[in-house]
């Protein structure tokens, strides 16, 4: 079975390979995945907080002594809570260039433009064959518009395309105003792929020490649904590769994103719970799936279920509500 795909302009062997997580803080990891047949490594994101931090560190060697202030620079994350720093991040990327074979994929966080962004510049130097870019945001603030951040991560996108020669991917959420017209803007300006989503790590609360704790819970297939409906409504409109991050669990999981629209399935949560080995499971049931359904090739499949192909395209929009629930009227009614 063929189960080539073409992803940022790489062609890869098959749409699976693991998305952005700490398992590439270990080479031996890196190098199981590689075994299991990774069509390409993700890193995991180096954040606009560790970079600033560390412009600020040097600021405050440099000339602290004349300005401190003990209680200015307290909101910025704790070093410590990175397990990479910037310069260890560099490092690591260039030794699982060393060691694989396949395309490796830095990645950066961040929300607002400035010269964080020359750092897109040290990844690539450092031997990343594309970058992905995640715009993880909470709009906590009253006081900044819908139409702002999405401008502000415009503008942050535009810059590392603009100066980058290698492809650039973005790692969206949902929770845009008009999802749609902001994945236009991005593609108009050259982004290559798109990824959806990320997942928003919401606290917890402990109702005994009155504190709001982190949280962090893997993702299972019910989360894959939010990510098939936007693949199908944007696959088709797009000039940009989707891929699909969040929910794939088992092969029918994959065969769903694949079918509407996805280019690539990242893998995360089901590898930290069953082992690298898993990604290869799951590759080989899919190409059992495609063969047991007289699928020549999964190029035949990819997109075979978006918006614009499939038999329903009211499924992804609103009169799919109106469906649903005068289905559920009249279930209740017998």
């Amino acid at each position: 079975m063929d189960l080539s795909t073409r992803y940022l302009g790489f062609d890869l062997p098959h749409p699976f390979m693991p998305g952005a997580s700490p398992m590439v803080d270990d080479l031996d990891m890196v190098r199981r995945l590689e075994d299991a047949g990774a069509a390409a490594i993700t890193m995991h994101s180096l954040f606009e907080e560790q970079l600033v931090g560390e412009e600020l560190s040097a600021y405050r060697f440099l000339e602290g002594p004349a300005h401190s202030s003990g209680e200015a620079m307290t909101y910025m994350p704790i070093p410590e809570e990175y397990r990479l720093g910037p310069h260890e991040y560099l490092e690591q990327l260039r030794r699982i260039k060393q060691v694989v074979r396949v395309p490796v994929f830095g990645s950066l966080n961040g929300t607002t433009p400035g010269g964080w962004l020359e750092y897109a510049k040290l990844i690539v130097e450092a031997g990343a064959d594309a970058i992905e870019l995640n715009l993880y945001q909470v709009a906590a603030d009253p006081a900044v518009s819908g139409r702002e951040l999405e401008a502000r991560n415009w503008e942050m996108v535009r810059e590392v395309v603009a100066e980058l020669d290698v492809p650039v991917a973005v790692k969206l959420s949902p929770f845009y105003s008009s999802l749609s017209h902001f994945a236009a803007q991005l593609d108009a300006v050259g982004v290559q792929g798109m990824i959806l989503f990320n997942r928003f790590y919401q606290a917890d609360i402990d109702v005994e020490d009155l504190e709001a704790e982190r949280t962090l819970n893997l993702s299972d297939s019910s989360e894959l649904l939010l990510r098939l409906t936007w693949l199908g409504i944007l696959s088709g409109q797009l000039n940009a590769d989707l891929a699909v991050s969040g929910g794939v669990h088992t092969a029918l999981d994959a065969v769903k994103a694949l079918m509407t629209g996805a280019k690539v399935v990242q893998m995360v949560s089901a590898l930290l719970q069953k082992g690298p080995n898993y990604l290869g499971d799951v590759r080989r049931a899919t190409a059992e799936w495609l063969e047991e359904h007289e699928y020549e090739s999964l190029e035949q499949m990819t997109g075979s279920m978006n918006m614009s192909r499939c038999p329903d395209p009211s499924a992804f929009t609103r009169a799919n509500y109106v469906k649903v629930l005068a289905q559920w009227r009249q279930h209740g009614a017998d």
